[in-house]
């Protein structure tokens, strides 16, 4: 399988509404903003939807853990395999290979999400601390894997078009959280759930077949991402997300006709202007079209 052989940028375009597309544990779980108070969602939090729906994807295909399809980092409560850290599921999967030199091509071979974004095997060593050497000095050098692979696949954070409302509600619950000397409501069964009205957001991303090389991200890789990207929030319901408050409008999808790219990933990006109803304006490049998809 060859690695990417053109440039891809994309963009995503998603609608948010009374819902928390990613809340701010550092901010009692509001939704994020900055300081001019345009809604924000983490690059992070992208990426962590990208690995469940295509963990979803190859568990739909067959479960194949020989495909190359498989995803290294898992959410807990979606896991398909009994691994309690990625310390387990890297030593599960590359068994004595891990920490050697074939660590970065086993891996991206074996995960997809490895292939596309890259990851850093950072992992202390078990030996104990303190233990003596054959000549009595103490042995220090062994500190563990710490390996970092590059990936071509980069997603920007998600920004509103306009700033946003953010709505607050008091909540309770109606039993107590822990056992009271009195058998009368405590105060943790008091909560505040926060929401966004509504709000138009878009995040970019890009595919470097430099990098690619690296990894061995394929064209097939990139055509798997591409069906992810517009049914992002399929399957991720939740308290803070009912079905159907938040979804993909369009995915705007640009291939270059060579590895090195006909124009800067900024210069591309910068002809898409979203409007707050939602609707697209393109400026225009030569030899440089978009595709757009509908969202799923």
């Amino acid at each position: 399988m060859t690695s990417l052989q053109n440039k891809i940028d994309f963009a995503v375009i998603l609608r948010v509404k009374n819902a928390n597309p990613n809340g701010d544990p550092l901010n009692g779980n509001r939704p994020r903003t900055d300081y001019s108070n345009f809604g924000e969602m983490s690059d992070v939090s992208i990426k962590r939807k990208i690995r469940d729906r295509l963990l979803e994807r190859w568990v739909s295909d067959g479960r194949n853990e020989d495909d190359g399809n498989l995803i290294y980092v898992q959410s807990d409560d979606r896991k398909v395999d009994e691994a309690k850290s990625l310390r387990a599921r890297a030593e599960a999967g590359l068994g004595k290979e891990l920490g050697s030199a074939k660590t970065v091509e086993l891996a991206c071979k074996k995960w997809l999400d490895v292939r596309a974004f890259g990851q850093l095997f950072a992992l202390k060593s078990n030996k104990k601390a303190g233990k003596k050497q054959e000549d009595g000095s103490d042995d220090e050098g062994d500190t563990g894997v710490s390996i970092g692979i590059r990936g071509p696949v980069t997603v920007q954070s998600a920004f509103s078009v306009e700033p946003i409302d953010i709505a607050s509600m008091q909540i309770t619950k109606s039993v107590n959280g822990e056992d009271t000397k009195d058998g009368k409501r405590s105060s943790d069964t008091m909560g505040t759930k926060h929401r966004v009205d509504k709000g138009i957001y878009v995040f970019f991303g890009s595919m470097n077949p430099q990098l690619a090389e690296k990894t061995g991200f394929s064209d097939e890789d990139a055509e798997a991402l591409k069906l992810i990207l517009s049914r992002l929030f399929e399957n991720d319901e939740s308290s803070a997300r009912p079905a159907g408050s938040m979804g993909v409008l369009k995915l705007v999808w640009w291939k270059h006709n060579c590895k090195a790219g006909q124009y800067s990933s900024s210069r591309v990006h910068r002809t898409l202007t979203t409007m707050p109803d939602g609707n697209l304006e393109f400026s225009h490049l030569d030899g440089l079209a978009p595709e757009i998809i509908d969202g799923f």
